[in-house]
């Protein structure tokens, strides 16, 4: 049996997330459905991450066994021209035995994108979140560095979650301003009328919980508007309670940008 390191970019938008579920389509089921046809057999997919409905990655990892001799190469064309276009394969290596996307993990990186500006363009209204109220980068970027470090997160956990601890280390993160341009060219810039701007916050942690990023960013916004001082931060993870923080940012703002090993 040869392990298989497969790494993919994905378009969440119209995909019930990561994880196969029993109704609605998702990344791990169309991929899982492709190389069976290959291998002749079910074949099971591990991800880094488990990203949820709507939300994006340009380097999520995944893992597989197969006895297949098909080349890396080759499977990697075979597997982008049945996959459907919002998901393809960029990179597939063979890999040491054992190796499992997941556990093995050392730690990732997640990117969540805000367009703050009166008019959000048509063009990235799927790929970030519309904050149109003035956003202070530099309270929020105070706030961000109460995240580094290892802490209980228990208080950006999203409900419904069940986890051996809360505790995760972050290793990184901060708050960038970027032009349009940047991130969604030239064409989302002259569909703004050259007005906006795009806040990114990107965080690189061990391991992380269900809607944490999320939470964090819609904190860190309450932060950014004013309600909140930066301070406030400390308060919200020493407190454990998640009504303690703010809303959860929207689904369509997330990426997961990369897994290291």
């Amino acid at each position: 049996m040869r392990t298989l390191k497969i790494v993919l970019a994905y378009d969440g938008t119209d995909f019930v997330g990561w994880q196969r579920q029993p109704v609605g389509a998702s990344i791990q089921s169309h991929l899982e459905d492709a190389l069976a046809a290959i291998e002749g057999r079910p074949v099971e997919v591990i991800g880094a991450g488990r990203t949820d409905a709507g939300v994006h990655a340009a380097g999520q990892v995944a893992s597989c066994t197969l006895s297949h001799a098909i080349p890396a190469p080759t499977l990697l064309r075979a597997l982008n021209a049945v996959l459907p276009a919002a998901i393809r394969v960029v990179a597939v290596e063979e890999s040491r035995p054992g190796f499992h996307a997941r556990y093995s993990a050392r730690f990732k990186t997640y990117r969540y994108l805000v367009f703050n500006g009166a008019i959000v363009p048509p063009f990235c209204r799927g790929y970030a979140w519309h904050v149109p109220q003035a956003l202070d980068v530099e309270a929020m970027t105070l706030a961000a560095q109460t995240l580094l470090g290892e802490h209980d997160f228990a208080a950006l956990q999203g409900a419904g979650s069940s986890t051996r601890t809360t505790t995760r280390t972050m290793i990184a993160a901060r708050v960038a301003v970027c032009a349009p341009t940047e991130i969604f060219g030239d064409v989302v810039a002259a569909s703004a009328g050259n007005e906006g701007r795009v806040v990114a916050f990107e965080v690189t942690g061990t391991g992380f919980l269900r809607h944490m990023v999320r939470n964090a960013t819609g904190s860190l916004v309450e932060v950014g508007l004013g309600r909140r001082p930066a301070s406030w931060m400390a308060e919200v993870l020493a407190s454990r309670d998640r009504d303690r923080a703010g809303p959860t940012a929207p689904p369509e703002g997330l990426f997961l940008v990369s897994v290291a090993y």
